[in-house]
């Protein structure tokens, strides 16, 4: 029997949230203090991360000590040094002669057409979102990563919707599982239950939500890119035993709750990304948690849309079909 649990209680990890709302922009945190074997899969065309290529599995590092995902494109990735910082004071971080160095891997997604582009997550903003992971509150909406997220770009900003932050999770005995979410992709994003957009590019009279697909296909030979960087990034959680190549594989398995929720899915204008960390409390059979991996990420990415309200002049789901 699958049993949907608080994403906070996944045993083993803290998550944190620090945002600046009228800027449009913030960042989340994942911290795992005794470090989680951890994977990744990119598959964007036009990724932002940090640390992902010593999460191959041939490489030293066994142990990640938090995953973030933040908005301000490259800049973003500013975030990471106030995470460091926060583990470093926490006497959290992989051993060396002279102290113990925080493993902290990330991505980030381009929000700077909302709000304030001058302003973007920063090594403060990283460490905020850190002291707040010592709340039990589970967020979601247009907070963290997702404070400047937003869908359906392929029209331009007029016609894009806002979007947000989800989380899911679920247990299945001892093996507890979740996803936590940023969704700002350039397409739509699809209710698989009913086949039947929740959010993405708005029809002309802004009455409807369009096909990006369609507006995609009709212009097939323009070779223009209607949207420098979108990205959807997320990263999955999970209290079962992972080594790093299975870690990596499970990120991939992941990868289905997108392509099943967004369309399009992964492509060039878009750099999603998907982390997994396993904090190794239980044995579990990878199939089963990657299976499980695809449909908490499937209802993450639903709850990102389902709990934005409209901001920057974006206005959210239940503008348009509620």
């Amino acid at each position: 029997m699958i049993n949907p649990i608080e994403f906070n209680t996944i045993d083993g990890f803290t998550t944190g949230h620090a945002q600046d709302p009228d800027a449009g922009t913030g960042c989340s945190v994942v911290i795992c203090p005794a470090g989680a074997v951890s994977g990744v899969d990119v598959r964007g065309g036009a990724p932002g991360t940090r640390e992902t290529d010593l999460l191959d599995p041939v490489n030293l590092v066994e142990l990640v000590h938090a995953v973030f995902l933040s908005g301000g494109s490259a800049f973003g990735l500013d975030a990471s040094a106030g995470i460091m910082a926060y583990l470093e004071e926490h006497d959290i971080g992989f051993d060396v002669p002279v102290g113990k160095v925080p493993i902290v891997a990330g991505a980030v997604l381009f929000d700077l057409v909302v709000g304030k582009s001058h302003i973007r997550p920063d090594k403060n903003m990283g460490y905020q979102a850190c002291v707040q992971a010592r709340s039990n509150r589970v967020l979601q909406g247009c907070i963290g990563a997702g404070t400047g997220a937003c869908v359906g770009k392929i029209a331009g900003m007029d016609r894009a919707m806002k979007s947000g932050l989800g989380c899911h999770a679920v247990e299945v005995g001892d093996l507890q599982i979740g996803a936590m979410v940023a969704v700002n992709c350039l397409g739509d994003v699809i209710d698989p239950s009913s086949g039947r957009p929740v959010a993405g590019v708005l029809t002309p009279d802004k009455q409807r939500i369009g096909s990006t697909e369609e507006i995609m296909v009709r212009n097939w030979n323009q070779h223009k890119n209607p949207f420098v960087s979108n990205t959807t990034i997320g990263v999955i959680l999970t209290n079962a035993t992972l080594t790093k190549s299975k870690a990596k594989k499970l990120a991939s398995m992941a990868h289905n709750g997108f392509a099943r929720t967004l369309r399009p899915a992964h492509s060039m204008f878009d750099g999603d990304t998907i982390f997994t960390m396993g904090s190794g409390k239980i044995e579990a059979d990878l199939s089963v948690v990657g299976l499980l991996a695809a449909q908490v990420m499937e209802q993450a990415v639903l709850n990102a849309i389902r709990y934005a309200d409209a901001a920057h002049g974006l206005p959210c789901s239940g503008d348009i079909v509620g």
